[in-house]
């Protein structure tokens, strides 16, 4: 058992504010002390933060979060302090952590279902009165709750790399719980961000003989094959393979193309939907399309599901995920990590400073992530 330093207080942190959309600054940088920790709290300084899509949905309004807050969940961490007395941390270990604290004792936690807790706080999405203050990534430090899972860093992977592992990497690993092993299986990714690269190696590390990716921006091609795919840009690939196509996974957050998962579906097939998170998600779908392919509404738990399929589901809803599945993604990426172009898929660095630019950058798409960080006033790209 590790104890950590000892740090003397008061100490102070920088942390990022956002503000809203309609007040007068977005985004303002503040000085604020952080409390002593509490039994069971970690002190963390962030080493490196990304931008996930969903903090840009907040700033641009298609997702309301509450404000004022601290944005930011993806990042990877170091230990400064901690009062976990059971736990084998030390000062400086590498961290990811899940972003849902939640009490562990609750019906849905016991089911399975921690980032449905009763209780639940999310890293990045809790108003900065909620808790510590410290409760996002754009920011110094971080006051990790009793809660919450934590993951060593294995040192074979880097910081860059390391920063998403937390929300779109364990997210991929909890959908894939649902995937059935199918001999010569075919997929079909709809979406070529960070979830759809990370599910296209995911489902060809599973087995699947051919995984097809379709997006919007034809500089991914590369990334898709790189990342064990075959690009689906045009209409013709598309109707070659309809009805032949044993799973479909939705990571593109863009309704409209259900349609098209459901017609390259095999009659009995599975559609997972990962990315619609968000309002501006209404399907327009019949039900003679589900009953002529036998498809069956369903949300299974994770926790029950033994990838025997008894009954086809149409659609599973995956949303954010369990402990397990944070443990699984760092093992996957270290398995993985010198076998798919993780690294490049990863854009500039900015500091705590420019995160308007650094938003602005994200927004545009043109890179994996966009990086944070906190800790330097030096900015790279």
């Amino acid at each position: 058992m590790a104890h950590a330093h000892q740090i003397t207080y008061p100490i102070s942190g920088v942390r990022t504010v956002f503000n809203g959309l309609n007040s007068e600054t977005m985004f303002v940088a503040q000085t604020a002390s952080l409390p002593e920790l509490a039994l069971g709290e970690i002190l963390v300084k962030v080493r490196l933060a990304s931008i996930c899509m969903s903090d840009v949905h907040t700033i641009t309004g298609q997702r309301i979060e509450p404000t004022p807050s601290v944005l930011g969940h993806e990042a990877v961490v170091e230990v400064v302090s901690h009062r976990r007395p059971e736990s084998d941390l030390a000062v400086g270990d590498r961290l990811t952590f899940s972003i849902a604290d939640s009490c562990g004792q609750c019906e849905f936690c016991l089911a399975g279902f921690n980032q449905k807790c009763v209780q639940l706080f999310k890293y990045g999405h809790a108003k900065l009165s909620d808790g510590s203050g410290y409760n996002g990534c754009y920011a110094t430090h971080i006051i990790i709750r009793r809660g919450t899972h934590v993951v060593k860093v294995p040192q074979t992977i880097s910081d860059r790399c390391a920063a998403p592992i937390n929300c779109a990497l364990a997210t991929t690993m909890c959908a894939m719980e649902y995937v059935p092993k199918i001999k010569n299986g075919r997929a079909f990714v709809q979406g070529d961000g960070m979830l759809g690269l990370y599910t296209c190696a995911a489902l060809r590390e599973y087995g699947y003989e051919i995984v097809y990716c379709s997006g919007t921006r034809l500089q991914r091609s590369p990334f898709i094959d790189r990342f064990g795919a075959i690009p689906l840009y045009n209409d013709e690939i598309l109707a070659e393979e309809m009805n032949k196509i044993d799973v479909v996974v939705e990571v593109c957050g863009v309704p409209n193309v259900v349609n098209d998962g459901i017609r390259m579906l095999k009659p009995g097939g599975l559609y997972l939907f990962v990315g619609m998170v968000h309002p501006n998600s209404k399907l327009d779908i019949t039900g003679e399309q589900i009953i002529r392919k036998c498809l069956m509404i369903k949300g299974t738990r994770s926790n029950n599901f033994n990838n025997k399929m008894p009954h086809i589901s149409f659609h599973l809803g995956i949303h954010n995920y369990a402990s397990r599945h944070l443990d699984q993604a760092v093992q996957f990426l270290e398995k993985t990590i010198n076998k798919y172009p993780y690294e490049e898929l990863m854009g500039p660095t900015y500091n705590l400073s420019a995160l308007s630019d650094a938003m602005k950058i994200a927004i545009d798409k043109k890179h994996g992530r966009i990086l944070v960080n906190p800790n330097t006033s030096i900015e790279s790209n």
